[in-house]
This record gives structure tokens, C-alpha cells and sequence, in this order.
């Protein structure tokens, strides 16, 4: 087909009453809806940057300014690393009571969990720190701040399978195209630097494993909101960010001359057409250019001390691996990124708790706790929000042949698992809420998903119910119609 023809065929309602020569399409938009129909004023460096936050908020003074969450892929099992329950080894081998299960629903890996047999804990637990808190064997480095962490454990979730329960965490619905956390604070409390992103992502797997789960870009994707709020997900392996470097020949002048002309043209186009994400292009452009000389500074480790390299344990040097994007989280979190978000996966050991669940925990454990110290050393703990946690839990109850240790695992259990927090405000020393004897069900202080998001929110100064977005006719939230602050929990 001719160009000019397929042109025509594809012009819009919008080109051809902008574009029309008489302008009458666009004098009869403007009467119909007034300024607020057109998107003038996005093109002013401000609104196309996204560093500012929204008008009034903070809501009120924030105990944290940023974020990192160490979120655990596949589940943890809380019952063989936080949640001791003597009672689980009593009647271990034996078939979980009836009371205990009820009209519950587990994947269809359990299916009907009646009869299924009561399984101990691996290894065994410890209390540590002036705390007291509850920590097994499989964590030694997490127990040994354990008076710096607050541990919930009676969180609860929906979702029995992990793509729903991870979404639901992280964006406040089981199914995916809602805005995630990160997206939703640089939305709302705008950027804290010029020269990196203010959400950024890392994901990273413990080798050999057989249990990894996929990691989809919704987890941390910008859903309805413009797409310049969206999390930047560094690579594992060779430059963090594609295409950062210039081409052979072209001076960083000639680079800063061609995205000026080329921001001139974005922004006539924007005015014309009113189209959020030509806002978005021009500031990625922007962000482009100026990490191509922040980028390289973070990733250069050649001015840490030895000794901190040596605490977030020995792969720390290793591009890709849970420890070497904790440290990146410690320099991103100093130089002003707001959210940042790890993502290790690996959790789900349906057959595997003798011997995968180690590697889990000792590519995990070490650098967690280092993390933690680190940002305490630096005096950042106080107002960086430090979360550890997965989707759900796994069951008290065996999935396997009891009579085959090697093949032992765990199903999913969304009815109580936990979560430790750092930091941020959270008081530390504190384990919050209970599980019954069998770490089934939650017995005391039950705090949902929503609920967790609600006091995430709060520490940042934002009151949940009031950060909204309207899509679709209607205003949107984190938390959904749900959620309420953990009060009991803050400092």
C-alpha cells in the first residue's frame, strides 16, 4: 500500500481534528472541556521529570524515606526459620488434626490436607538477643540482629498460588495491571535525585536450584499510572542498564546536543497530542543520559572497605547474586533512590527443605543481615524501611513420603507465615502477633496484606486512603477499600 494512503487510514480522531487546517476540531475541544481537557502543562520540565511529589503530600512528617524490600520468591517456610512451635515435633508423623484445617484451601498439590502427617522443623531453634526472639538454625547471621528486627508473624495473604499472592503483595490485587508499591511512592513523593532512578529493581536466583519462579514485569510495573513511575530493573550481568553507553564516535557533547533537538520535538509533539507517555520518553531520555555518568560510580566497589565487602559474604562480587545487589541496595539507598526492590527466587521447596532450603538460606541470611548493619553503620537505618519476606508461607504438614528425608517439602499456606521488618520507624526487638501451636492459623493480632501496605504507606507520611489515582471512572489505591495501620508495631 501507498505510505501516504496508510497514513490516512491510520490517522486518529484526535490528528484529525488537531491537525485540521481550519482548527475548528480543536476550538470545539476546548469549549467542550477547558484546559483541563489538554496536557499543555506536562511539557513543563517539572511534570515531565516526575521528581516532584504530588501537592500535599507528604501527608505528615515521614519516620522513613525510602524502601528496600528483600522480597523471598516462592515462600519461606516460616515453620523451619521463624515460627517455633514445640508442638509440631510432638506430633510429628503423625496426621494434622481436623480441627486445624476446616474448609481451608490449599493448591492442588495438597488438594484435601485431612490425614496429611505433621512434619518438625528441619533444624533446630534458638532464642537470641535480649529480644528472645525465635530464630533457627538455617539464619545464624539473621540471629544475630535479631534485636535490630521486628518479626511478624501473623501475616495472612488470599492467594494459594505464587503469581496471584506475589501481585497481591506487591500491588494490592491478585490480578496483574495495578500500579506496584515502588510505582505508587514515586507517584506520589516524586524522586529524591537527578542521576538514577527512583525505583529500582535487581533479581537474582541461588544456583543449582530446581525451584525458581519467573519473574513478570508487573511485579513491579506502573499498571494505569504513566509509565515513567514504573520500577528500573537492573540486569545481572554485563552493564546494569542497556544502551547507557554512547556509540563509537559520539562525544558526550554531541549526546546532549541531539537530545536537546530531540526533547524540542517531544515536546511540540506533546502539546499536540496530549499523550502521557510522550512526557515519559522525554524524561527517560533525561534519566538516560545522566546515568550514563552515575551508573558506572555505583557499580565501581573499588573504594569500599574490605571488611564490608567481606560481611555481605563471598559472593558479593559477583554481578547477579542476592549479596552483590544488597550492597547495591545499601549505594542506591545513599545516593537517594526511593524504592528498590530485590527479588531472589527459589523458595518453593515442595520436595527439597533437606537440601535446597540451605542453599536458600546460606545465599540469603548473610547478606540480609549485612545489609541491615551496614545501613546502621551509616546512620540510614533510621529512616530506610528494611523488609524480608515472601508471598505466603508453607505448611506444618508433610508434601512427600515422610519415610524419604530427602525428599521432604512443604505446600503453600497463606493462613499465617512471617515477615521480619527494620528500621524506618518499626520498633525494633519486637515480634509482633501469633500463630496457633501448629503455625496453621493466625491467633493473635492477625495483620493482613493490606494492612501491611496500609503501615508501609504510613511510615512514608502517606495516609493509604488518600494516595488514589482515577482510572476507569473510578479512584484506585494500594490498598484496595481495605487496610489498616499496625500502630502497635511503630516506634
Amino acid at each position: 500500500m501507498h505510505p501516504i494512503i496508510e497514513q490516512q487510514r491510520l490517522i486518529t480522531r484526535r490528528q484529525l481534528f488537531g491537525q485540521a487546517a481550519t482548527g475548528v476540531g480543536t476550538a470545539a475541544l476546548a469549549a467542550l472541556f477547558g484546559r483541563e481537557g489538554f496536557a499543555a502543562d506536562t511539557a513543563k520540565p517539572q511534570a515531565v521529570s516526575g521528581s516532584q511529589a504530588l501537592p500535599g503530600l507528604p501527608h505528615f512528617a515521614p519516620k522513613a524515606k525510602r524502601v528496600i524490600y528483600l522480597f523471598q520468591n516462592g515462600a519461606p517456610t516460616h515453620v523451619d526459620l521463624f515460627d517455633y512451635k514445640p508442638k509440631i515435633q510432638e506430633l510429628h508423623g503423625k496426621p494434622v488434626p481436623d480441627s486445624y484445617i476446616g474448609n481451608k484451601r490449599f493448591s492442588t498439590m495438597t488438594g484435601a490436607a485431612n490425614g496429611k502427617l505433621m512434619l518438625a522443623p528441619v533444624e533446630p531453634f534458638a532464642q537470641h538477643g535480649k529480644s528472645g526472639a525465635w530464630v533457627s538454625n538455617f539464619m545464624p547471621h539473621t540471629a544475630k540482629i535479631a534485636d535490630d528486627l521486628c518479626f511478624i508473624k501473623s501475616m495472612h495473604t488470599e492467594a494459594v498460588n505464587h503469581a496471584p499472592a506475589i501481585t497481591f503483595l506487591l500491588t494490592g490485587s491478585e490480578q496483574p495491571g495495578r500500579p506496584s508499591m515502588g510505582a505508587w511512592l514515586t507517584y506520589g513523593l516524586g524522586s529524591m535525585n537527578d542521576n538514577l532512578p527512583s525505583f529500582v529493581v535487581m533479581t537474582s536466583i541461588s544456583k543449582g536450584t530446581t525451584c525458581g519462579q519467573i519473574f513478570y514485569d508487573f511485579y513491579w510495573g506502573s499498571g494505569f499510572l504513566p509509565s515513567r513511575f514504573q520500577g528500573v530493573k537492573f540486569r545481572g550481568s554485563g552493564e546494569p542498564v542497556l544502551y547507557l553507553s554512547n556509540p563509537d564516535g559520539m562525544s558526550r557533547d554531541v549526546r546532549r546536543g541531539l537530545l536537546d533537538d530531540l526533547a524540542r520535538l517531544n515536546e511540540i509533539k506533546l502539546k499536540e497530542a496530549g499523550d502521557p507517555e510522550i512526557a515519559t520518553r522525554i524524561a527517560q531520555y533525561e534519566m538516560a543520559y545522566r546515568m550514563q555518568a552515575s551508573v558506572p560510580e555505583l557499580t565501581d566497589f573499588g573504594k569500599e572497605d574490605p571488611k564490608i565487602l567481606d560481611a555481605y559474604g563471598p559472593n558479593v562480587r559477583q554481578q547477579g547474586t542476592f549479596a552483590y545487589n544488597c550492597l547495591m541496595a545499601r549505594r542506591l539507598a545513599e545516593r537517594g533512590v526511593r524504592f528498590i526492590q530485590l527479588m531472589h527466587a527459589g523458595w518453593d521447596q515442595h520436595n527439597s527443605l533437606t537440601t535446597e532450603l540451605y542453599n536458600q538460606c546460606r545465599d540469603t541470611d548473610q547478606p540480609s543481615a549485612a545489609l541491615v548493619q551496614d545501613l546502621k553503620r551509616l546512620g540510614l537505618l533510621d529512616d530506610t524501611l528494611v523488609i524480608w519476606g515472601g508471598e505466603f508461607g508453607r505448611t506444618p504438614f508433610i508434601q512427600g513420603n515422610i519415610a524419604d528425608r530427602q525428599r521432604w517439602g512443604r505446600d503453600h499456606h497463606p493462613y499465617a507465615f512471617t515477615v521480619w521488618v527494620a528500621g524506618g520507624g518499626v520498633k525494633p526487638g519486637l515480634t509482633y502477633g501469633e500463630s496457633d501451636d501448629l503455625a496453621m492459623n493466625v491467633a493473635k493480632d492477625p495483620v493482613h496484606v493490606h494492612d501491611f501496605q496500609a503501615t508501609l504507606l504510613h511510615q512514608l507520611g502517606i495516609k493509604h486512603e488518600q494516595l488514589t489515582f482515577k482510572f476507569q471512572g473510578r479512584n484506585f489505591r494500594l490498598t484496595d477499600v481495605h487496610g489498616k495501620v499496625v500502630h502497635d508495631i511503630l516506634s
